[in-house]
């Protein structure tokens, strides 16, 4: 899924650099995918890692799940000017949400109606520039005909209006 929208992206002239927070091993323990400071950390490693030989880049994060609140916990703390979230949980990262200062957009499913609430929840705290999209019939991991195609859309449009150089 995040292959897809990263084609998508690349062809919009948008770098990405896709990686897992976790390794394999990590991720199969349950409890370990909810560790949002642990995600945060090496997002944050991650980041630093790469504006380190890029300083001029605008920045954006796209999280799914869990990396989505890792990606606004994260962004409160440094500078991102985009951030974009798939069927993601910004519930968990409530203490740092009105914190962020990059635009947000929140994906969610049209048919995922506790991450709807969740995410409604969150979008209140966040202060800055926001949009929450629902995308109408779609589950929680967006796999129905065309679903996956219109959170890559909205995600292209977003990343591209707050990265653009033009500003």
């Amino acid at each position: 899924m995040n292959n897809f929208v990263a084609r998508v992206l690349q062809k919009a002239g948008l770098g990405t650099l896709l990686f897992d927070l976790l390794t394999e091993e990590e991720d199969a323990v349950y409890e370990t995918r909810f560790n949002i400071d642990l995600l945060v950390e090496r997002l944050i490693a991650a980041t630093k890692w790469f504006m380190k030989d890029h300083k001029n880049i605008k920045m954006g994060y796209f999280g799914a799940s869990t990396g989505a609140a890792a990606a606004l916990q994260a962004a409160a703390g440094i500078n991102i000017y985009a951030i974009v979230s798939r069927g993601g949980r910004p519930d968990l990262a409530m203490n740092y949400l009105s914190k962020v200062k990059a635009p947000t957009l929140l994906i969610v499913g049209g048919h995922d109606d506790v991450v709807i609430e969740l995410n409604k929840k969150a979008y209140k705290e966040l202060k800055t520039e926001k949009k929450l999209e629902i995308v109408p019939k779609a589950t929680h991991l967006f796999e129905e005909p065309g679903a996956l195609e219109k959170v890559a859309d909205l995600a292209k449009d977003w990343f591209v209006k707050y990265l653009s150089y033009s500003k």
